[in-house]
């Protein structure tokens, strides 16, 4: 039995896709319609950069999904695969647009849009350079929680993604950020402040989640094909109002990604092929079970990698 994953933002890189673009024409009409939608070329942000255009979150957005949907599209198109006999769909943050539209519930161009819209929201709901984020690596999300609450008189932070064993983002003012980090330097744990611009997955983006209900509520969504595992519940729903909702609270919840995998292998999945650029997910769910078989497909070459054991 095996899930299909797609990745969220920090697997961006100038360049990704480019052997699609170039080689498969129906790859090329995908970045085509993409530019049309939004009005500017996202496909040569992709394709040339400049990695600072790239990375600001209004065009990571949609260029993840557009580079993670064109490779599920070879996928389909040039292997006998059914990527709709898998158990489950799943994505990391904005992943789950791409998970929703490759399970035929969100058109392409809705989705396209709506990642756009979102970057945008989700950028400006905090004044730039106010809000960041630190990843903790080697400890669990017990003892995090309860560092939080020895400080909670001293400083605000809030766990963004639970993504591994050992590896779990936070998000929150920088002035609170640069605390919490004191907090666990004292204590020798090790941490890394991401280079982000906002405070992602926290109740930070109150604004932004005010901007995306009515996007969202207003984009027509059909059943998806696959049950779809929630971030926000780290379980499995196929039902069009609870995944507007889902999404809608996603914004501002923390993405439960160990929990997801944990639901998935619990439920009987044994292999996972992550759709998208990069192989962050592949690693994480590595991490959370060394046991389970990972795929990462993001290149013609990786499609005779996908070994499927039942």
């Amino acid at each position: 039995m095996f899930s299909v994953i797609f990745p969220g933002q920090g697997s961006q890189s100038v360049g990704m896709s480019k052997e699609l673009y170039d080689n498969l024409p129906y790859v090329k009409d995908l970045f085509r319609e993409a530019d049309d939608v939004l009005g500017y070329s996202i496909s040569k942000i992709i394709l040339e950069g400049p990695k600072e255009n790239l990375n600001l979150t209004e065009n990571t957005q949609p260029a993840i999904f557009l580079s993670s949907y064109s490779i599920f599209q070879m996928i389909k198109k040039e292997t006998n695969i059914d990527l709709g006999n898998a158990k489950f769909f799943a994505g990391h943050s904005l992943g789950e647009y791409t998970a929703l539209a490759a399970s035929g519930s969100l058109d392409f161009k809705d989705a396209i849009k709506l990642l756009n819209q979102r970057g945008k929201a989700m950028q400006t709901a905090v004044p730039k350079g106010e809000g960041g984020m630190v990843a903790v690596l080697g400890i669990e999300i017990k003892e995090i929680n309860s560092l939080l609450e020895e400080n909670k008189n001293n400083y605000n932070c809030y766990i963004a993604n639970d993504n591994s064993n050992g590896q779990i983002v936070l998000s929150g003012l920088n002035s609170d950020i640069d605390k919490f980090i004191e907090t666990l330097k004292v204590k020798k744990i090790k941490n890394i402040k991401l280079p982000v611009s906002a405070p992602f997955h926290c109740k930070l983006m109150e604004k932004a989640t005010s901007i995306m209900s009515e996007k969202i509520n207003n984009t027509n969504f059909k059943k998806p094909i696959n049950l779809i595992i929630s971030n926000v519940t780290a379980s499995e729903t196929q039902e069009i109002g609870d995944i507007k909702d889902l999404l809608i609270k996603q914004i501002e919840r923390p993405v439960r990604w160990r929990e997801s995998v944990i639901y998935m292998i619990k439920n009987g999945v044994t292999n996972f092929i992550e759709i998208g650029p990069g192989k962050v997910l592949s690693g994480l769910v590595k991490r959370i079970d060394k046991t389970i078989n990972v795929n990462s497909i993001n290149k013609f070459d990786d499609l005779n990698l996908i070994k499927l054991n039942d």
